[in-house]
């Protein structure tokens, strides 16, 4: 196991899949089985030792815990949930802007004076004394749910752990109130319900996740390092532009200032001719090119990448610093 392949574990079915397919390939990594769909196997086309293996997001989560994955895509409320230690068991290595959910804390739309966690409080004292019963939390997330309101001095509640839709139990009468994720909060107000002013316990989405627990050989770290970097390019292209243009060679004080400036660098140094390269942030395109214009610069072109190689990327460097 020392000196093993790369173990790749996506998501198996659903959108989970379809988006971890999309954002692989847009890096040139694409799932290959052999077998078609029902194959829980698969390679990474063109990339050797990668072993790709397809299961659900939670097994995931247990997958990278073990050390029985290296990598893998999974959601970081399933992480926070089912991985006390998250922070020594794994490496969040980049979100992929999929599969966001934020994790709340809801209540009825009918107690409208319960705005926050501290007025939740308040709801639990008042109904243990009177009543002679704690306060019923549904939820699937218990782990997210039992620090969060310890954090905020809640102590006097029960959890009830939900199986189904846990967005009808307050109108079920299983529950007063619930934790459960939400993207446009449109079921919580079908059933009733309202976020609390503080009740956001974590902002979600899918992430590529390392595990610090998994048999780094030298087989495993080299095929990790590929993968990376393709990635790392595809992000980097993707948020960069290159501008070419033409300035007078005696404006070269000018353009070193303006590049430093909107955070831009000069790929092949100072030329010496007239044409000039920058490489900078999306973000900063137009800003650079109304300053280009600002010192005299002409025929000014913008282009995009469909990769981007540094000599190094944070992706990489992040998992062999914490992979050591």
């Amino acid at each position: 196991m020392t000196d093993s392949p790369l173990i790749l574990a996506v998501p198996s079915k659903g959108r989970l899949q379809e988006n971890a397919a999309a954002f692989f390939a847009r890096a040139g990594l694409i799932f290959s089985q052999s077998r078609g769909a029902l194959d829980y196997r698969g390679t990474l086309k063109g990339v050797p030792d990668v072993e790709v293996a397809f299961v659900s997001a939670s097994e995931i989560v247990s997958h990278l815990a073990a050390g029985t994955a290296h990598l893998g895509i999974t959601g970081e409320d399933l992480i926070r949930e089912q991985l006390p230690d998250a922070d020594q068991a794994v490496e969040m290595l980049t979100p992929l802007g999929f599969g966001n959910a934020n994790v709340i804390v809801a209540v009825p739309q009918a107690w409208i004076d319960v705005r926050t966690m501290a007025d939740l409080d308040e709801v639990a004292a008042d109904m243990r004394a009177r009543h002679g019963r704690k306060m019923r939390v549904a939820t699937k997330y218990i782990n997210l749910t039992r620090r969060f309101f310890a954090e905020r001095g809640i102590a006097d509640y029960l959890i009830v752990e939900s199986l189904g839709a846990t967005e009808g139990a307050p109108g079920s009468g299983a529950a007063e109130i619930i934790v459960d994720i939400t993207t446009t909060g449109a079921t919580l107000k079908a059933n009733a319900l309202k976020i609390l002013d503080d009740g956001l316990m974590l902002r979600s989405e899918a992430n590529l996740v390392a595990s610090a627990r998994a048999p780094w050989g030298d087989r495993a770290r080299a095929a990790a390092t590929a993968v990376l970097t393709r990635i790392a390019a595809e992000e980097e292209a993707r948020n960069s532009r290159e501008i070419r243009a033409s300035l007078d060679p005696a404006k070269a004080q000018a353009l070193t200032a303006l590049a430093r400036d909107f955070g831009a660098v000069q790929p092949f140094g100072n030329a010496l001719g007239r044409e000039v390269v920058l490489h900078c942030p999306a973000s900063a395109m137009f800003d650079i090119v109304a300053a280009l214009q600002g010192i005299g610069a002409q025929d000014i072109t913008v282009r995009t990448f469909d990769y981007l190689f540094r000599p190094t990327n944070t992706l990489t460097e992040k998992l062999l610093q914490r992979i050591g």
